[in-house]
């Protein structure tokens, strides 16, 4: 039988999960620049305070019930001028890439941040040789913005930032109501 998977809302019980897949990329990858990975309970305090604010957060499972990946979109910047731009954060279970999941998972963001009245989504993308994560966010519609040089250093060595944007609900071409 193949695999195949379904996104739906997270929940509490799914943060265990979740927390085993961030701590994997935070202590061997760079698309994070945290260098300790966070425990459960840290974790959970995140997805909370991403509940409180009614953005959104998601989980991709297996038919077997497995976590896959998760992803959400939370705020860019605090600041009330920033409140129409939301930014983009999708991680993988190592080993879980290759079978459509990052897309899946930044298409039912893009959905929702557009149904939620946002108008701008960003990606802040550790590492500039992170091609899956860059190469999923154009082939969605993210356009590069630039690139931050050495603006992180982790693994003993520099990394760089990246960043890509993609309107949803016109963008800046119309004030918001």
């Amino acid at each position: 039988m193949t695999d195949t998977y379904s996104i739906r809302p997270t929940e509490l019980s799914d943060i265990p999960a979740i927390t085993e897949i961030y701590a994997h990329h935070v202590a061997y990858g760079s698309a994070s620049f945290e260098e300790e990975p966070p425990s459960a309970e840290e974790m959970t305090r995140r997805y909370n305070l991403i509940q409180s604010k009614n953005q959104p957060y998601y989980v991709v499972e297996s038919n077997k019930g497995e976590i896959m990946g998760y992803c959400y979109a939370g705020s860019f910047r605090e600041r009330n001028a920033y409140r129409f731009t939301i930014e983009t954060t999708l991680y993988l279970k190592p080993g879980a890439e290759g079978h459509g999941l990052g897309g899946l998972m930044l298409d039912t963001l893009i959905e929702e941040c557009s149904k939620r009245g946002y108008r701008q989504m960003v990606a802040v993308i550790g590492d500039s040789a992170n091609a899956g994560s860059i190469g999923v966010h154009k082939s969605r519609g993210f356009n590069m913005i630039g690139t931050m040089p050495g603006t992180g250093f982790k693994h003993g060595r520099w990394v760089d930032t990246v960043m890509m944007q993609r309107p949803v609900n016109g963008g800046d071409l119309t004030l918001p109501e």
